[in-house]
């Protein structure tokens, strides 16, 4: 298990389990599609990626809950 996940620290920056749930579902299906990693990563982990991606504050909800990017909406279908 990721380490930072563990820690209540990821959980107040994103403001609260849900959101960090929604957030971490969401970026994982936009990354399984074929997105670019907004980070630099070796372990070819997505989940791994969009961890550093909340911490670096490269990724976040904005307030209808949609995934966004670099301040720039990220499409997000649940279709899979």
């Amino acid at each position: 298990m990721i380490e930072e996940l563990k820690e209540e620290k990821l959980i107040d920056k994103v403001g609260g389990r849900f959101k960090l749930t929604s957030l971490i579902q969401k970026r994982l299906a936009v990354l399984n599609r074929g997105s670019k990693p907004l980070v630099k990563d070796q372990t070819g982990d997505n989940m791994q990626i969009v961890v550093r991606e909340i911490l670096e504050d490269k990724i976040r909800l904005d307030m209808d809950g949609n995934l966004v990017a670099n301040d720039e909406p990220i499409p997000f279908s649940p279709d899979f």
